[in-house]
């Protein structure tokens, strides 16, 4: 996929670059349903920031997308970033992070695979979720009952990942409550599973559903 720059603006405060993002972000969406919305410097302490569409190749599949919102273990992040690159998938950044992304151990979990990765930033959740299709976002969480296999996961599916200690938001999951699924753990004295173990779950069961197609 190539990139296409859409917009380059002088950087505003802060909250007014926020609403001009998601208002843009919204636009894009209605005009461009099928683009891959990101904003390249929302992380970054530059003079400007650029909002990037990339339309996927009629030909190729579209990726699977990982979402981590707001990971806290560089291990865990630097795992997850390997499972992408090895499957194809797109890694989404949602910020803060509890880490440096040159953080030593994220890189070394990561190996030497880094440049293989297509890994994108998002300042926030609620701007990643605005710039989204609703239809294609899943959420996971151990706060339902849904197993993750009964959800029909597509090609450009994006499976949403909490933080470490405290999940996906409580509203969050209230808002998508039709759109949230579980690992199912018998052994109640087991709170949760590992995130990136998680991750690789759900990613290799979207793939298994999409094997023969």
């Amino acid at each position: 996929m190539s990139p296409l720059i859409y917009g380059l603006f002088a950087r505003s405060p802060r909250y007014v670059e926020k609403i001009i993002l998601e208002i843009l972000s919204i636009c894009l969406r209605l005009f461009f349903p099928h683009a891959l919305i990101s904003n390249e410097n929302s992380h970054k302490s530059t003079d400007s920031f650029i909002i990037i569409l990339k339309f996927p190749d009629m030909n190729t599949p579209r990726p699977f997308n990982i979402v981590l919102v707001e990971p806290e273990i560089p291990p865990n992040t630097g795992s997850i970033a390997r499972l992408c690159g090895a499957t194809n998938s797109v890694l989404h950044l949602i910020h803060p992070l509890g880490f440096s992304t040159d953080d030593k151990h994220l890189k070394r979990a990561g190996l030497d695979y880094w440049q293989h990765v297509d890994i994108r930033h998002w300042d926030n959740f609620d701007a990643f979720l605005q710039a989204q299709n609703e239809l294609e976002l899943f959420f996971f969480t151990t706060k339902v009952t849904k197993v993750y296999s009964s959800a029909q996961l597509n090609p450009g599916s994006f499976l949403i990942f909490g933080k470490e200690t405290k999940g996906i938001p409580e509203d969050i999951l209230h808002l998508y409550q039709d759109r949230c699924y579980t690992l199912p753990m018998p052994n109640p004295n087991i709170r949760s599973l590992n995130l990136a173990m998680t991750a690789g779950i759900v990613l290799y069961e979207a793939i298994r559903q999409n094997s023969g197609r």
